[in-house]
């Protein structure tokens, strides 16, 4: 008797520890990172097959930014259909901070697209998020995208009236299925109007250095780059830009 006791008893322990272990699982607190008034609010789209490099590269850029004195710094934060875990391409889980299908969201003034696995295909057939990022692009102050994450902004319809660039093995199907565009090749970025295009890879880095060395001036974008061990001189990059 006292056997079947002790059978039951552990049967009912390892119930309730897989009830727990579930319970845990599937309430993943929520988080939102703090936005600071007064800034850049910069957000970054990300979803299953998100690169790495593409998604941190620029990140860790902006983000340095409010460590320095003197500029309008930037808050960043990345947003996504749910908030489920985003698995990237190499293997990393990533919290989205913001539902953009759900939640209310700061206005966006930088909106950054990082490319994807499957920006070639099946997610530009995603209406939903196609349709967020006409929206949002349409209103930000400035938009970036690195690799093939110029697919989604042609789909969107934001590159028609400007030049753009994608990665440099893609540039043949980019021109291929959006052949009214203007495309850049043999750069590693491309700067007209509000839009930041670039190649892609580690090159994401000197994208998202431009950027700030237009908002902040040289002497700020040297600073980040040293922060994360990068030479940075804008004058030995080869890249096309409209700005004056």
């Amino acid at each position: 008797m006292h056997i079947y006791k002790y059978f039951f008893c552990c049967l009912l322990f390892v119930a309730c520890a897989e009830k727990n272990n579930d319970a845990t699982l599937n309430n993943v607190p929520s988080f939102q990172p703090e936005i600071v008034e007064g800034r850049y609010n910069v957000g970054f789209l990300i979803m299953d097959g998100v690169y790495n490099t593409e998604l941190t590269a620029p990140f860790d850029i902006f983000q340095h930014t409010k460590f320095r004195d003197g500029i309008k710094a930037m808050n960043v934060f990345t947003v996504a259909d749910n908030l489920d875990p985003v698995l990237s391409f190499e293997g990393m889980r990533i919290l989205p901070d913001y539902d953009y299908t759900k939640d209310i969201i700061p206005h966006i003034d930088i909106l950054v697209i990082p490319s994807a696995e499957h920006h070639l295909d099946t997610d530009l057939e995603n209406e939903n998020m196609i349709e967020f990022v006409r929206k949002v692009g349409t209103n930000a102050a400035y938009v970036t995208s690195h690799c093939d994450g110029a697919f989604v902004l042609a789909k969107a319809g934001l590159l028609d009236s400007v030049s753009s660039t994608t990665f440099p093995s893609d540039i043949a199907k980019y021109k291929k299925m959006f052949p009214q565009l203007d495309v850049k090749s043999d750069v590693l970025f491309v700067h007209d109007g509000k839009f930041i295009t670039s190649a892609g890879g580690a090159k994401s880095f000197e994208a998202a250095l431009y950027l700030c060395e237009y908002l902040y001036g040289a002497e700020i974008a040297r600073s980040l780059a040293g922060g994360l061990v990068i030479d940075w001189d804008l004058d030995q990059l080869k890249y096309y830009s409209t700005a004056k």
